[in-house]
């Protein structure tokens, strides 16, 4: 998978560089902003009790 969205990327080897970096910050952007709240009320980490 990794190898087809580098053949994807256009451009020399310095602009795949720089989509690539760009490409991994939006997906971690989505993950912290998006799918991570929306996940975290499901989880049941919040219910936790100490005795």
């Amino acid at each position: 998978m990794y190898a087809w969205v580098w053949r994807q990327l256009p451009g020399p080897l310095g602009a795949k560089i720089a989509e690539a970096v760009l490409l991994v910050l939006a997906v971690i952007a989505l993950l912290l902003f998006v799918v991570f709240p929306w996940l975290e009320p499901k989880l049941p980490f919040s219910d936790v009790t100490t005795v």
